[in-house]
């Protein structure tokens, strides 16, 4: 291949539209612009989805798309002292057996231990967020947290 040999594929390039010569053009007269008004003037340039005043589809149609509620779920709060209530000494406490227990629902499946109340029982908590206090104390009645 060589600079002399390159050509421009068919369509790549179409000649300039020629407006105003006359009638027998096609394009005579009017220019392609149709009859009068705003867009059949000089230097005419409006916005795409401009619809010359009334209410634009882009507006009368509902919004739909990206809504960050689902990614932004706050972790339902259980408490040691609600352990204690629903859970038997030694019991493993992840998220399925705290869904069993009725502590969080399909919408929320979120959850976090919290450290308020008193915990006598020993329990094994794995796969569950856990805060500070509530570590603390199942730590000290024998427990573990992982």
């Amino acid at each position: 291949m060589e600079l002399s040999n390159l050509t421009n594929t068919p369509g790549s390039r179409q000649r300039r539209k020629r407006v105003g010569r006359g009638c027998g053009s096609g394009l005579g007269k009017t220019c392609g612009k149709g009859q009068k008004g705003q867009q059949s003037r000089k230097g005419h340039k409006h916005k795409l989805q401009f619809e010359g005043g009334q209410m634009p589809l882009v507006r009368r149609l509902p919004k739909r798309g990206f809504n960050n509620a689902r990614f932004n779920a706050k972790a339902l709060a259980v408490n040691v002292s609600d352990l204690e209530k629903k859970f038997e000494t030694g019991a493993e406490i992840t998220v399925e057996a705290l869904a069993k227990a009725g502590f969080s629902d399909n919408k929320n499946p979120k959850v976090k231990i919290l450290g308020k109340g008193e915990l006598t029982k020993k329990f094994a908590v794995k796969g569950v967020p856990v805060s500070a206090s509530a570590k603390a104390k199942i730590e000290q009645a024998g427990g573990s947290v992982a």
